[in-house]
Parts: structure tokens; sequence; C-alpha cells
């Protein structure tokens, strides 16, 4: 069905917006929906990613369209986070794991931030410069660099700056990490382009680079908590892979790589998409994966699938 008033949507497009469609009739009189988020086109068609997921959008039913301001970033309680980032770090195992009081010291070889940090969440059981004199002690005795894993804004993240540690700016991940969260059902409607597999233990294909004996123990636990390591191939080739790994009712995403002649197909969406399927499959319903602030192409990415911003968190180390 066409509607009177001609809209250009085009000019929308990569811009946050207010749209207004015609969904159908009830008692002779017209419904209408309203989808308020990022606009995005591609083969399949227009999509408005709102908060609560990808709402399609047919152009011949839009009645209303216009360019919106950015939304302003809901924070999270420090309850929240703190589940989140507990979550996270039993996701992403680290060979040693020794508590603090409330803070989790954390050592894996050098094998990511994640994994070889102190992660600062509550009440360390002693004052702060004790805390972070434990922290280099531990750092010192598994040969890792001393580091905090804050969440930012945060009164440990204060505390630790206040104590005169610095942003550990040389990072890989960069000055901060933003944690996404998403619904694993509207990730699961995203196009599966190539046949992805993910079973529970690692195809050989999945090692393919050179992983040290710690990283490998970092992602493949051995079955708890259960992941899936996601393998995409096309013409018997291996073309993309991702790990999920399921947590209380979470699936935490990592490792998610798209071969380079590959690019530009799908795959990563495809992955995860999979991955959300798999979730699900095992009664979880959402999705977590952190990504560095400057990778601006995997926002993009995670953004078209409707994933949003739940919190950042940055390494703070010693002078």
């Amino acid at each position: 069905m066409r509607n009177d008033i001609p809209v250009n949507l085009d000019r929308l497009v990569g811009r946050r917006v207010s749209i207004r469609q015609r969904v159908g009739e009830h008692g002779g009189r017209p419904r209408f929906s309203d989808a308020v988020g990022d606009l995005t086109a591609s083969a399949a068609g227009l999509v408005v990613h709102t908060r609560r997921g990808p709402v399609r959008i047919d152009p011949a039913a839009v009645v209303a369209a216009r360019a919106v301001p950015p939304a302003v970033p809901r924070r999270a309680g420090l309850a929240a986070i703190v589940a989140l980032e507990h979550l996270c770090a039993d996701a992403w195992p680290a060979a040693v794991d020794e508590r603090l009081g409330e803070w989790r010291l954390r050592a894996a070889g050098g094998f990511t931030g994640r994994a070889n940090s102190a992660l600062a969440l509550g009440d360390p059981g002693t004052p702060v410069p004790d805390a972070l004199a434990a922290v280099v002690d531990f750092a010192r005795r598994h040969g890792i660099r001393p580091r905090v894993h804050v969440p930012v804004g945060s009164p440990w993240d204060r505390a630790v700056e206040d104590a005169g540690w610095v942003l550990n700016a040389d990072h890989a991940a960069g000055a901060e990490v933003a944690v996404l969260v998403g619904e694993l059902a509207a990730v699961a409607e995203a196009p599966v382009p190539v046949p992805v597999e993910l079973p529970e233990r690692p195809d050989p294909e999945w090692f393919r680079e050179p992983y040290p004996p710690a990283a490998r123990a970092v992602l493949d636990p051995g079955g708890t908590p259960p992941v899936g390591f996601g393998i995409a191939r096309a013409d018997g080739q291996v073309v993309g892979r991702v790990r999920a790994c399921l947590v209380g009712g979470h699936v935490h995403v990592a490792q998610l790589h798209t071969a380079e002649a590959a690019r530009g197909r799908g795959i990563g969406t495809g992955l995860l998409a999979a991955a959300a399927t798999w979730g699900l499959e095992r009664g979880a319903q959402w999705m977590v994966l952190q990504v560095a602030l400057k990778n601006s192409g995997a926002r993009s990415l995670y953004a078209r699938l409707g994933m949003v911003e739940h919190h950042r968190y940055r390494y703070l180390t010693p002078c």
C-alpha cells in the first residue's frame, strides 16, 4: 500500500531517525508504528536499529521520516556493571584467578588484557594502596605487566587513579573498551550467507594461528563453561570463525574473524547470527561482547544487529 506523502529516505541513511510507517488497519482506520534509531540500507532493504532491535522499513508504507539528535546514553547501574563484568570474566577464564576481597587477580601468560589484569569491582578488603601493591606483586610472580581493569567512571576507577595509576594508553585495545549487549533473537534474524558450524570441541582449523598453550587454555576451558567454536566455510575453505561462550543466560562472543579474501560478503554477520541461534537453543537470551572504541568497523556491524553499549572499561597501570 502506497502512502500519499512521498518521503526521501536516501538522504537519511546512516543517520539517527524517527520513522512512522503504516502497518495495517483496524476498524477501518489506519494503524501506524514508530521506529527511532540508526537507519541503514543493504541488499535486504532499509532497517532502523532501535534499542529493542532492528525494525524493517517498507518505503511504500512510510508516512513521515526525519533525522533526530543522537540518543543520550543510558547509564547502567553499578550492580548491573559488576554482574556483567564478572560474567565476561567467567566467559574468558584466566589460568590463574585469585580473589583479593571482591577483586579478581588474573594471569594467563600475557594473552589479552582481560585475562592478565586485576578486575577491580567492589571492596578489595584492604586499603586501595595496599591492594595495588598486591596487584604489582601478583603480576611480578606471574611474569605479566601490573594492570587494573576498571569500569570507566566507577568508584574503583577513581580510587585507583587517585592512588597514582595512569591510563594504559599503549594497550592494543586503546584507551577504552565498550561492553555491548543485545537480544539473541534479534541477532539470530540476520542472514547467514555460508554454512556455519559451532561444535563444542574446536576443529583443528579453528586453531590455525599458532596460539601458545596459555592462550588455548583461555579459549578452550574444556567444557565449563560451554563454548561453541564457530567456523564458516565456503567452497571447502574456512572463511571465518567466532568463539561463543554460554554464561548466565548470555552468549559471550569473541575472536570474530573473517578471512581477508572473504570480507564484504556478510560472513561476520552470519557468524554472529549462528552464535545467537546456538545460544537460543541452549536457553540464553542475551549476547554480550567487548569491542575497542577505536574499532569503528566492528562497532558499526554490531550496531546494525541491535547491539547497544552497556558501559565502558579501561586499564590503569603504575606510573
